[in-house]
């Protein structure tokens, strides 16, 4: 029980993103709720709002926690929606998962973070400060007493966030670590979180809902757009409207082979992990993304030349072995010249094997992220659009 973490917070806290990034750091899964009701339903949570109402959604909810503690026995990280402590139920659920983390924000941080965001159906119809503020008010209260450990997130990076859950920095404030006295009432169940875990429940960490939420699926099914990712075709495509760039993601050889090969190394996650995530970011960032992946050298070289035509705007590309030794992908990168491309490696191959260090594509690149994990895709993706909206603003 060791490494498993229950993420609360409102709205545009940051959840999802701290939580893929301690998926890594630790070697754990990442689940969100959100993603695995959507799964479930067939629809986006906007549209289980429009349907069926709150309340048959917060019922979700806790049918989601209550199946989480039963079938997930292994060590993970999950994210929650920010209305799902508000109910008492949950609030037991949760710490019978793991150790409740709150992601503390000010209003005016989710304010600048959640402008122009429509996916939200609390603030579909008023996303004002004002009105983040009033919810905020209501529910710290719930966030505060309900957490073992709570985090300040505002100006915060990262990786700062994350020292400060696994308790490597200072600045956090851990409420299992108060005297019993100061305690809030609602923290009567985090001192018997634990006390339904039995000896041997810590088994190797897998990714069980997301495999057989895509199993559960029916043909004619609709399918939010993170979960596109599910059905595994040679390119995967996340289309949600409006779009405001159109990106390349172009994986080498052995990248399909997430979650198998030298989990030391890369991790547990698979490959349709990596896709469920790059799905969400373009639907965060109204982006539309293709992902392309192939383990032959001239398939890579056809799809970059193919780019230059379809209207490509930026190439985010893990060679794999191939940023080594292949000259020819080099060239077919350094042909795109009016295209900015970044270059990933979800290892730090500065630290591996002498032959890994060297990378004859990266010098045709614009830049390059390397042992960041799964997640350095994301900060490639958000490098291309920063170089993509400067172009822009010059035009």
């Amino acid at each position: 029980m060791a490494f498993r973490y229950v993420l609360t917070g409102y709205m545009g806290s940051g959840k999802s993103s701290v939580g893929r990034k301690m998926s890594y750091r630790i070697r754990a899964p990442f689940m969100d709720t959100d993603s695995i009701i959507e799964r479930r339903a067939g629809k986006t949570i906007n549209e289980i709002f429009a349907d069926e109402g709150e309340n048959a959604f917060r019922d979700m909810e806790t049918e989601c926690l209550r199946e989480i503690l039963q079938k997930e026995k292994g060590r993970f990280i999950l994210s929650t929606g920010g209305g799902m402590p508000v109910r008492e139920e949950n609030r037991e659920l949760m710490h019978r998962i793991g150790t409740v983390v709150y992601l503390k924000c000010s209003p005016e941080t989710v304010y600048e973070r959640l402008k122009g965001d429509t996916k939200r159906p609390l603030l579909a119809k008023d996303a004002s400060l004002e009105k983040i503020t009033a919810m905020l008010r209501e529910r710290e209260g719930i966030y505060e007493s309900n957490a073992d450990i709570v985090v300040e997130c505002d100006g915060k990076g990262l990786e700062e966030i994350l020292d400060e859950i696994t308790g490597e920095r200072k600045g956090y404030v851990r409420n299992s670590d108060r005297p019993a006295e100061q305690k809030p009432a609602d923290q009567r169940f985090a001192d018997q979180r634990f006390a339904d875990q039995k000896p041997g429940d810590q088994k190797p960490a897998e990714q069980r809902f997301s495999e057989q939420g895509a199993a559960e699926k029916k043909p004619g099914d609709q399918k939010p757009a993170d979960q596109e990712s599910a059905d595994l075709k040679p390119a995967d495509v996340v289309d949600d409207a409006p779009k405001r760039a159109k990106i390349l993601v172009i994986n080498g050889p052995n990248i399909n082979f997430l979650g198998i090969r030298e989990k030391g190394v890369y991790g547990d996650q698979n490959y349709d992990y990596l896709l469920s995530m790059i799905a969400e970011k373009g639907r965060e960032t109204g982006v539309t993304i293709e992902v392309f992946q192939s383990n032959h050298e001239g398939a890579i070289i056809d799809r970059l030349q193919d780019s230059y035509f379809d209207g490509t705007e930026g190439i985010v590309i893990n060679p794999g072995a191939y940023s080594h030794y292949s000259y020819a992908i080099r060239d077919a990168l350094a042909s795109l010249e009016k295209i900015p491309k970044i270059e990933i490696h979800i290892s730090d191959i500065r630290t591996r094997e002498d032959f890994r260090k060297n990378s004859v594509t990266r010098e045709v690149c614009d830049g390059s992220i390397i042992g960041q994990g799964l997640p350095g895709y994301l900060d490639a993706i958000d490098e291309i659009l920063k170089i993509i909206d400067r172009k822009k603003s010059v035009l």
